[in-house]
């Protein structure tokens, strides 16, 4: 590559075209049969704060310059993102609660997923994103995608019961994100070895989720809580999740449907999201996701069956 394609290549990639930016170095890094480089290192003009030094390389880093720019670059962009807040859970190491739930109180007609009082701090997941233009976010709990309501200033809160072991919880709106990990002990706590999570993607819809275990029990929202399990909530406003949760799974032939409630205007079509996780954070730990068309208000579909283990 001959020094002008070299140099296009910079004036593409970091816009040293930029009058300001010549003006400010005229003379650049010259290094011995290489175009000149621009002082990329040092202060950058379109940073919100001053990084002087921060990236400035070791020589052989700067011998291959052409190579290591561009991705110093691209990482230093991404710093200029505003993060979202995650005020908890906390990073670290933390003991579980014996008294962490698997159910919320359910307050219809409008039920969605909301912290209690009585919700150990354990199993609270809270946070903001602060420039927000839609009315849910998405969290990833562990790798597992769902979607969590903003309030008008972006503020969000649901529980959640977390296992022993490694967790993580990220949280997306828009450009803004923010991830926190912490490894939790047992103290006591349930966890749960099977999980089945719906959501959905529409507003002021209500889908339902409903259970059915090897034994013969049906966990739905007439009935949330059952031997060896529960669901956490009926949510009928829109996006869900809801979620069933067993610290002691039967094994067998476990039967999952959903039901289109109600809601959805004229066109009615949503499209329901379906996790399972089995033996969450463990060796054997399997994820299965699956997307479901609905495409009316009482439709009732089997949207999937597995044996468990």
């Amino acid at each position: 590559m001959d020094k002008r394609k070299i140099r296009e290549h910079f004036s593409l990639s970091f816009s040293l075209s930029s009058a300001k930016w010549r003006k400010k170095y005229p003379s650049g890094y010259h290094l011995p049969g290489k175009a000149t480089l621009p002082r990329l290192f040092e202060t950058i003009p379109m940073k919100p704060k001053r990084i002087s030094g921060l990236y400035r390389p070791a020589p052989p880093l700067m011998a291959m310059g052409l190579l290591a720019a561009p991705f110093l670059f691209t990482f230093t962009l991404t710093g200029t993102a505003r993060a979202a807040e995650l005020e908890a859970p906390i990073g670290g190491w933390r003991t579980g609660d014996a008294g962490a739930p698997y159910t919320q109180t359910v307050n219809y007609p409008a039920a969605q997923p909301h912290i209690e009082a009585d919700t150990p701090e354990s199993s609270q997941i809270r946070g903001r994103i602060r420039q927000h233009g839609d009315k849910t976010a998405t969290l990833v709990i562990n790798g597992n995608a769902m979607p969590v309501l903003l309030d008008e200033s972006g503020a969000f809160a649901r529980p959640y019961s977390f296992g022993t072991g490694s967790n993580s919880v990220e949280v997306r709106g828009g450009d803004e994100r923010a991830r926190i990990q912490f490894y939790q002990s047992a103290a006591g706590q349930p966890e749960s070895r099977l999980r089945i999570l719906l959501s959905w993607d529409t507003d002021g819809t209500d889908l339902d989720l409903h259970v059915l275990t090897p034994g013969g029990q049906h966990a739905w929202y007439g009935e949330r809580v059952i031997a060896g399990g529960a669901i956490d909530i009926d949510v009928t406003t829109g996006y869900g999740p809801e979620i069933f949760a067993s610290p002691a799974p039967e094994n067998g032939l476990y039967q999952v449907y959903i039901n289109y409630y109600g809601g959805g205007g004229e066109s009615g079509l949503t499209s329901a999201r379906l996790t399972i996780i089995s033996n969450e954070g463990t060796a054997s730990e399997k994820r299965q996701e699956f997307t479901v068309p609905m495409r009316f208000a009482g439709e009732l579909i089997l949207a999937r069956q597995f044996m468990y283990p």
